[in-house]
């Protein structure tokens, strides 16, 4: 038997055992113990062997990379494949190479059944760790896979499951409660991540908390159909997984073709859900392409003027954005052939000239002039049966042909998919899209998708992986031949805000809602995977279109300061104090994106269901941001002490209130510091004991800024 192998970074370890025979097992996977010597390696291999009859079978508790039947386990398996429509069962002989102190490969074959397989196993920035598959069919005939996961354990002690859920306008709601016994798989069938998305699902020691307990979390980089699944078994380590949910035939591997799974991302915290997140913030941020210029200011015209695009009132606003401090101006749907509503003309990505008889060019001309950014909006996936290159292509569609169109309303907006795995197709777009670049000088795209793929063929079979590559590939073409150009994933709002997309985009449209109510928690979950920088956050009007609700200016400025900030709002609609206060806050938001995009996010526990605090401390812990906030009625006439999380507690800190989000109007209890001089206080102070809260109303903020002597 070899010795195990151990890879460790940034407070992780995993650690592979030696076995001579089959696929290895992790032996641990979660907070780094040091460099283990071979007597202590050996040791750890030996106290995690076989177990043996009555009661069960001769199986193995630890638990392969790839587990199967063969290996005793009675959970799902992690692949499932054919060849020419038999059962595989595979049996591996593998070797582990070790690629670095934090990475190692393990290449595994299967002579008799014809198969390879390789795993690519890494422990990231920040202790993320990356895990994916790659399965070759080295025989004769096809081989059909049905599935391919990624799984790693988790400890028996790790007895609640959280999952996420959600809808349109109400992206990512988690739902928690005690691990289910047995097999449980949590899939998305939208050809997109979905609204629903599973998103991230994690494991805890008791119910998660926001900076205390032992967390394990998974992630899959992927913006289609995926499934999510935990093994908690009687004889065997709980595992914790994710893979791509592939329908029938889809992936058919002839003889030399392989399949390469995406990403698993798994993030182990002993500190709760900000040691998850901070994981997932600290390897973004390493990557080569993550934004390093400031975030700026956008006005996204879209709740402005929808489709009712006026040239002169558009300058108009664009001369207003640039006023209050805009630096980017994106004009939304409705510049397009044809585009008088959401029922003609995707799919023809040419300027209408009924609306704009001089083409975009002026308007381009007039955001750069003011020293705007100038961006634009696309559906590039999506096209309309009322539109020329429907009528001239209708084999172009990503459909059943027997939903075509469709009495059922299956269109979704009268919107169809077309197939980009189709060159064809993918010229097409490309050739529009670039051309529009170049003329315009397009800086930034907001590229939205927004429907489900129902029965999408491509070719005679299920056409959603090819899909979703090809759609990466477009966004990787686009952005190499305009270096520069930004492009935010937009799909209804925060359906498809995976690390997939990620890997070609600049930033994510977090929700279509606007409602700062709702967008505390949509923001809130979506940052645990996505640093701030990354989600946009926008102010809108009141009431919100999204959801009628009535809420402050200040409430929305302090909510939308909590990520890429910037306007979905028809400035010209703004009185004189409305007017005065964004343009307090364009000014706010400059002066702070600069904390607020690269520290350390934090969220301390509270007791009030009414109450969300969320800081950003600098990574030195010279400064931070905090805001209390309030969605409803504070369950006690005296809230609750705050602690203010993540503080040097050797320093003295300044803590004052910035009151360009708006003056405080508190309720029945105003302590002395909210309303007077800035306190200075320690750190210790601020995080052992904390402050005494306001008695806020609803929908109400205070925006707190710490700085150190």
């Amino acid at each position: 038997m070899t010795s195990p192998t151990q890879l460790r970074r940034d407070g992780v370890a995993l650690i592979l055992d030696g076995a001579d025979a089959g696929l290895p097992a992790v032996l641990h996977w979660g907070a780094d113990p040091g460099p283990l010597d071979a007597d202590d390696l050996a040791a750890l291999d030996a106290a995690t062997g076989r177990q043996t009859p009555p009661g069960t079978l001769d199986a193995a508790w630890r638990v392969p990379l790839v587990p199967q039947e063969s290996d005793g386990w009675a959970g799902r398996p992690a692949l499932l494949a054919t060849r020419d429509g038999r059962p595989l069962f595979p049996r591996w002989t593998a070797a582990v190479a070790p690629t670095g102190e934090d990475a190692a490969e393990v290449t595994a074959t299967d002579e008799a059944n014809g198969l390879a397989l390789r795993t690519r196993l890494s422990i990231g920035a920040g202790g993320l760790v990356l895990l994916d598959h790659e399965l070759t069919n080295t025989g004769g005939g096809t081989v059909e896979v049905a599935w391919l996961e990624a799984v790693l354990p988790v400890p028996k002690s790790a007895d609640h499951l959280t999952a996420f859920s959600g809808k349109w306008a109400r992206e990512k709601a988690p739902l928690s409660g005690p691990m289910p016994r047995g097999t449980t798989v949590r899939e998305s069938r939208r050809g997109r991540s979905g609204h629903d998305s599973p998103w991230v699902t994690f494991a805890s020691e008791g119910l998660p908390r926001n900076r205390t307990g032992e967390v394990w979390a998974v992630h899959l980089g992927w913006s289609a159909d995926v499934r999510h699944r935990t093994d908690r078994l009687t004889e065997h380590g709980t595992v914790l997984g994710a893979g791509e949910l592939l329908r029938p035939a889809e992936i058919r591997l002839a003889a030399g073709e392989s399949y390469r799974t995406p990403t698993a991302y798994f993030s182990f915290s002993a500190t709760g859900l900000d040691g998850v997140a901070d994981r997932f913030h600290t390897w973004m941020r390493d990557r080569p392409q993550h934004p390093r210029t400031p975030r700026p200011l956008v006005l996204n015209t879209w709740e402005a003027v929808y489709f009712d695009h006026d040239p002169a009132r558009l300058e108009a606003l664009a001369r207003r954005a640039a006023e209050v401090g805009v630096e980017r101006f994106v004009l939304d749907d409705g510049w397009f052939h044809l585009r008088r509503d959401d029922k003609a003309g995707l799919g023809d990505w040419v300027v209408d000239p009924a609306v704009w008889p001089e083409g975009l060019e002026p308007l381009a001309a007039l955001v750069r002039s003011l020293g705007m950014q100038f961006g634009l909006w696309f559906e590039p996936e999506m096209v309309n049966l009322d539109s020329d290159a429907a009528r001239a292509h209708p084999d172009w569609l990503l459909a059943n042909p027997a939903s075509v169109p469709s009495p059922e309303g299956l269109s979704f907006r009268t919107q169809y998919v077309l197939d980009l795995a189709n060159p064809d197709v993918f010229e097409h777009l490309r050739s529009q899209m670039s051309a529009l670049v170049e003329r315009l000088g397009i800086a930034f795209i907001k590229w939205d998708h927004n429907r489900d793929l129902v029965e999408a063929v491509h070719e005679g079979r299920p056409g959603t992986h090819l899909q979703t590559l090809a759609a990466y590939r477009l966004i990787a073409r686009l952005k190499a031949d305009h270096p520069g150009l930004e492009i935010e994933s937009c799909s209804s709002g925060g359906a498809r805000t995976d690390l997939g997309i990620l890997a070609h985009t600049d930033r994510v449209w977090g929700s279509d809602s606007n409602d700062p109510v709702e967008r505390q928690d949509i923001q809130r979950w979506t940052e645990l995977v996505l640093p701030p920088e990354l989600i946009g956050a926008h102010v809108g009007p009141s009431p919100a279109h999204s959801s009628g609700r009535a809420t402050p200016l200040p409430f929305r400025i302090a909510t939308s300061l909590q990520g890429s900030a910037g306007f979905e709002w028809d400035l010209l609609s703004c009185d004189e104090e409305e007017t005065a206060r964004i343009t307090a806050f364009a000014a706010l938001y400059k002066e702070l994106r600069a904390l607020l995009h690269t520290g350390n996010v934090v969220h301390p526990d509270t007791v009030d269901p009414a109450l969300r605090v969320r800081g950003v401390v600098a990574p030195d812990r010279s400064e931070a941001v905090f805001t209390l906030a309030t969605v409803a009625s504070l369950e006690e006439a005296l809230p609750e002490r705050v602690r203010l999380d993540g503080l040097d507690p050797e320093r003295r800190y300044t803590v004052r209130v910035r009151t360009e989000t708006g003056e405080v109007r508190a309720g029945w209890t105003t302590p002395p510091w909210l309303g007077g001089e800035p306190i200075r206080a320690s750190g210790r102070l601020l995080t052992d004991i904390g402050l005494q809260l306001p008695g806020l109303w609803p929908m109400q903020a205070v925006l707190l800024h710490l700085t150190s002597d």
